[in-house]
């Protein structure tokens, strides 16, 4: 037999390109679908949420200012990290979500293409949601797509790892940097995926993970006035209402709750949602009787 001991995992938050424990001190217990303990996750407080915030934003501008193809290449090595960890996934998702092991894979994979394929639209999504525009007079009027900022992401509840995935991915392909509140009951593989994001050429600040009581971190989130917007995915009708409300105060943009098969291919609405449109009028010079002169 032999006479080592256990080495529990110890389960961090991510802030900053970094792995602090919340600031409190605080931690709650995890479990599983049948009630056996997982591990202690941090209950992350308003200070954590705050420094969340300010990690998010010094990393905005590097990261919206790369090159769409860059940031396709760095989502895609996301991807090739995660699936590294495939086994490590396929556990802690089954654990969480009281699944067998191959349907666990199947959510795990299924996670993996997300990352692709988000990683193929960053270069993409402006030509599709941008171009000229017919105008009447000597202009040249051309829009194109802007990242909105920092924005708060609330986890879904119920998929721990595809569902993160699928509300995350889209806001940082397009530009933008990211607060997320993981699953308050399954926070593990959210915070597992801080790991494989810390060593996935991801800027420290881009992706920033906070685990704990939803309502409590994401209450602070909704009011604060460097953040520019809100995925309330996580949110039941109450606590939604709620944060609308708070976000209100500094015109936050909202993308509210709804229904969704995160096994389906996704659209682009949640790249667009967190988008904004720069247009840009420049005259095309004197019109003559010999045509046009620019």
């Amino acid at each position: 037999m032999s006479d080592r001991l256990s080495v529990f995992k110890t389960y961090k938050l991510y802030v900053g390109g970094k792995f602090p424990r919340s600031e409190s001190g605080r931690v709650y217990e995890v479990q599983d679908s049948k009630g056996k303990w997982l591990a202690n996750a941090p209950l992350s407080s308003r200070k954590d949420a705050r420094d969340a915030v300010v990690a998010a934003r010094k990393a905005f501008g590097g990261w919206s200012g790369a090159t769409a193809y860059n940031r396709g290449q760095v989502l895609y090595r996301v991807a090739e990290m995660l699936e590294g960890r495939r086994e490590q996934f396929v556990r802690e998702v089954a654990d969480a979500e009281g699944l067998s092991k191959s349907k666990a894979a199947a959510v795990v994979d299924a996670a993996v293409d997300r990352w692709v394929w988000y990683a193929g639209w960053t270069d993409k999504i402006a030509q599709v949601t941008g171009g000229a525009n017919p105008v009447a007079g000597p202009y040249f009027n051309l829009s194109s797509p802007e990242p909105t900022g920092v924005v708060a992401v609330l986890a879904p509840q119920e998929s721990s790892l595809l569902g993160l995935v699928s509300v995350v991915a889209p806001v940082i392909a397009t530009g933008n940097t990211a607060v997320v509140i993981a699953s308050e009951k399954a926070p593990l593989p959210a915070l597992s995926l801080g790991e494989v994001l810390a060593t996935s050429d991801v800027p420290g600040g881009v992706v920033n993970v906070l685990s704990g009581r939803t309502a409590e971190i994401a209450a602070p989130l909704a009011a604060h006035q460097d953040v520019n917007a809100i995925d309330l995915a996580g949110a039941d009708e109450v606590l939604a209402k709620e944060l609308e409300v708070a976000a209100a105060d500094n015109l936050k943009r909202v993308l509210r709750p709804q229904a969704v098969d995160y096994f389906e291919t996704p659209g682009i609405e949640r790249m667009t949602a967190f988008l904004e449109t720069k247009t840009v009028w420049h005259p095309t010079g004197s019109l003559g009787a010999g045509g046009s002169s620019y």
